[in-house]
C-alpha cells in the first residue's frame, strides 16, 4: 500500500499502559482510543467508590490521553459508554457532562454482561479529531460540525452527529418515537424500523442517505431476534449493505430491544475543507473468498479508513466454525480480518482499532497469547467487553478499523 499518510501511535504514563493495545492511534484525521477501565494510572488500581467514581476515572484517563497529544476534551467527537448495569446510566451521566464545555460528542451507551476488569462498573472509549492529521498532511484547522435534528429523537447527553473532515458519527438510535418521545410501540421488527427511521431523518437533516452508511453496529437484547432485525435492515438498504456488526447487550436505556451505532461518509467535509474538493470521494464495499460469506460487506472504505465487518470464528472454505479452544476460534476471527485485509493490498499492521466480545470474560488471557503475534508493530487501539451470547454461540467475535493510506477516488 502507499506510505504517503503514517500511523501514529502513542501512550502516556498520565493513564494506565496496556501490553496489548495503544491507548491512542492518529491515522489521517482521526485519533482511535482504547477503551479506559476506571483504573489509577498511578497503581493500575481501580479506584475506590462507587459508579460515579468510577465514570469520573474513565474519564479522567481520557482526557489525560487526549492532552497528551495536544488536544482537549471538546476535541472528542464520539463516547461509547459500556456500564454493566444500565441503572448506572443515569449517575453516570451526572459526571459525563462535566467534561465538555461545548456541544457534547455523539455517544453509545450499552450494557454488558462483563468487563475486563473485576469490580469494574463502567469503561469508556473514545474518536477524537485530529486537524493537523498525521505525517505528511499539512496542518488544516478543520472545524468539527455538531448538529440536531427535530426529525429524530434529542437527547440531553449526546448530539445526534458530529462531523469532522470526511465523516459523520451519529449517536446511537434507540426505538423512540421522536413525536412523543416514548418507545415506539410494537417488538424487535417495529423497534428496529424506528431506529432506522430515525437514522434515515438524521441523515437527511444533513443532506445524506442511507446509501452513506459505511459502517453499521446493531446491539440487541436478544440474540434470536438477530434474523427479525436483519430482514428489516434489508428494506432499509436494497443494493447496498454496509459493514455491520451484531454485539448482544444485558441492556439498553428505556428496556429497549435494539439500538443501531452508525458511521457515515461526508464526502463534502468540514470547513475550511470545500465542498467541490471532495463531494465525489467513492464508497468502496468489497468481499473476499477467502472470509466468510455473510449478508454485509467484509469491508466498506471511504476516504482514510476501511471498516470491516464483525468476523466470527467461521472457516471459508466450509462455512463451518472452526474446530478447537478459544484459542483456535480468537485465530480464525484474526485470519478472517487478515484475509480481508490483504484483499484491498493492506497488511493487518494497518489496523488502528480492534473490537473484541468474548463470551467467557475470563478466556482474554488466552485470546491476548493469540491476538498479539498477527501484529509486527504497535498494537491498535482496542476495546474488549464480555457477552452472554454470540452469533453461532461462537465464543470470540471482532471487528476491525483499518488505516487507507491512498484514500477513496478520487483522492
Amino acid at each position: 500500500m502507499s506510505a504517503n499518510i503514517i500511523k501514529v501511535s502513542r501512550n502516556t504514563g498520565n493513564a494506565p499502559l496496556s501490553s496489548v493495545s495503544t491507548q491512542t492511534v492518529a491515522f489521517s484525521h482521526y485519533n482511535n482510543i482504547s477503551a479506559q477501565l476506571p483504573l489509577t494510572p498511578e497503581k493500575g488500581e481501580l479506584v475506590a467508590g462507587g459508579i460515579k467514581a468510577q465514570a469520573k476515572q474513565c474519564l479522567e484517563n481520557i482526557k489525560a490521553i487526549v492532552e497528551s497529544i495536544d488536544h482537549v476534551m471538546d476535541d472528542v467527537v464520539k463516547i461509547t459508554v459500556f456500564v454493566k448495569n444500565i441503572s448506572d446510566l443515569a449517575a453516570v451521566d451526572e459526571v459525563y457532562t462535566g467534561f465538555f464545555k461545548e456541544a457534547l460528542p455523539t455517544r453509545t451507551a450499552v450494557a454488558v454482561a462483563a468487563l475486563p476488569l473485576q469490580g469494574a462498573l463502567v469503561q469508556m472509549d473514545a474518536l477524537i479529531s485530529n486537524g493537523e492529521g498525521t505525517a505528511p498532511q499539512a496542518p488544516s484547522p478543520l472545524v468539527k460540525v455538531s448538529r440536531n435534528t427535530d426529525a429524530a429523537p434529542i437527547s440531553a447527553v449526546s448530539t445526534q452527529t458530529v462531523a469532522f473532515s470526511h465523516y459523520n458519527n451519529l449517536s446511537s438510535q434507540l426505538p423512540i418515537d421522536p413525536a412523543t418521545g416514548e418507545l415506539v410501540a410494537g417488538g424487535v421488527k417495529e423497534q428496529t424500523a424506528q431506529c432506522l427511521s430515525n437514522i434515515k431523518a438524521v441523515l437527511e437533516s444533513i443532506g445524506h442517505v442511507m446509501g452513506d452508511i459505511v459502517k453499521t453496529t446493531l446491539f440487541v437484547k436478544n440474540i434470536s431476534d438477530i434474523d427479525a432485525v436483519n430482514e428489516v435492515c434489508a428494506s432499509f438498504f436494497p443494493n447496498y449493505v454496509p459493514a455491520r456488526s451484531i454485539v448482544n447487550v444485558s441492556g439498553l436505556a428505556m428496556d429497549a430491544l435494539v439500538q443501531i451505532d452508525t458511521v457515515v461518509s461526508h464526502g463534502d467535509g468540514t470547513p475550511p475543507q470545500l465542498p467541490e474538493d471532495s463531494r465525489l470521494i467513492v464508497i468502496e464495499a468489497s468481499n473476499t473468498q477467502n472470509a466468510p460469506q455473510a449478508p454485509c460487506s467484509h469491508t466498506v472504505a471511504f476516504s482514510h479508513y476501511n471498516h470491516i465487518a464483525a468476523q466470527l470464528p467461521v472457516d471459508a472454505a466450509t462455512g463451518e466454525m472452526v474446530a478447537g479452544d478459544i484459542k483456535a476460534q480468537a485465530r480464525q476471527c484474526l485470519n478472517n480480518i487478515k484475509a480481508i485485509v490483504e484483499s484491498v493490498d493492506h497488511v493487518i499492521d494497518d489496523t488502528v482499532k480492534v473490537n473484541i466480545q468474548l463470551k467467557n470474560i475470563d478466556d482474554l488471557d488466552a485470546v491476548n497469547e493469540v491476538y498479539t503475534s498477527f501484529f509486527k508493530g504497535e498494537l491498535p487501539a482496542r476495546t474488549v467487553v464480555g457477552v452472554a451470547a454470540i452469533p453461532m454461540n461462537a465464543l470470540v467475535q471482532m471487528d476491525a478499523v483499518v488505516s487507507n493510506c491512498e484514500g477513496t477516488p478520487p483522492a
